[in-house]
């Protein structure tokens, strides 16, 4: 199954070693880029049919934090985007990332796509930087990665959009994942994770950058991961002497801040 979805090169076991590696000694959090990832002719059939989610999507993001578009909804999606998706969600391919980044529990994907699925931003567009939701809002299972598959042909640099990295205090962005048709960013979602494309894209009016965005999770995570007395919900982060997101958070939110009420916390989600 993995070979009729994933380029050769990348399922021989020195070649997954050596992505383990990369992944677990990437900074400011766990990560790895790949190139070329997937058979050509699997994403070239994608972007062809890839809607365009300004007319036909699940949500618009349209505030300070965010500007764009997705689709989480499969039943709109063709159905060459639901046949990869469903790859994506599969065990095979769920076994083959829990070798790449060797997280002990077991990792489960979403069939809610939730946040998740197709991403489009047009010219203007933007995404602040932030670090994620945890819990699964409907499951209750904890986060654990994302994958994001990049399906841009001939984007240029001046375009912008291309993913920052972030240290955890904030002080500046330590990496730049930049787009290129069929790369795949793969990484750790935890309190630190803080990622974005903040300044506005400005890429011609005929052109949007598009994604395939997969979230997975699994029930329980590491105790180092200091999660559980923050907000449920996408954490947004101010650059330095840049006043430029709104974290409006709810007074379930605020209970989280109490130990005893955080041992509660299935109430509380």
């Amino acid at each position: 199954m993995l070979k009729n979805f994933i380029n050769d090169h990348y399922l021989n076991d020195e070649n997954i070693d050596n992505l383990r590696n990369i992944y677990n000694q990437s900074k400011p959090f766990n990560h790895v880029e790949v190139n070329n990832f997937f058979k050509d002719d699997i994403l070239n059939q994608i972007l062809n049919n890839f809607p365009d989610l300004s007319k036909l999507n699940s949500y618009e993001k349209k505030n300070l934090n965010e500007k764009k578009f997705g689709l989480e909804d499969q039943s709109l999606m063709p159905i060459h985007l639901r046949d990869f998706i469903s790859f994506l969600n599969s065990g095979p391919f769920l076994k083959y990332i829990q070798k790449i980044t060797s997280i002990g529990e077991i990792l489960i994907s979403d069939p809610y796509l939730s946040g998740g699925g197709l991403h489009e931003t047009k010219a203007g567009g933007f995404l602040k930087v932030h670090s994620d939701f945890y819990i699964h809002r409907y499951l209750k299972l904890d986060r654990r990665l994302n994958l994001l598959i990049y399906l841009n042909k001939d984007w240029k640099e001046e375009y912008g959009g291309n993913l920052e990295l972030w240290d955890k205090k904030m002080k500046g962005c330590e990496k730049k994942i930049y787009i290129k048709f069929n790369k795949i960013f793969l990484f750790s979602t935890n309190d630190e994770s803080f990622h974005g494309y903040p300044d506005p894209i400005n890429c011609p009016e005929d052109k949007s950058r598009k994604s395939i965005a997969m979230y997975y999770y699994s029930n329980g995570r590491p105790d180092k991961d200091n999660l559980l007395k923050l907000p449920n919900t996408t954490i947004w982060k101010n650059r330095q002497n840049i006043n430029e997101v709104d974290n409006n958070y709810s007074l379930k939110d605020y209970l989280r801040k109490f130990k005893l009420l955080r041992k509660l916390k299935n109430y509380f989600f």
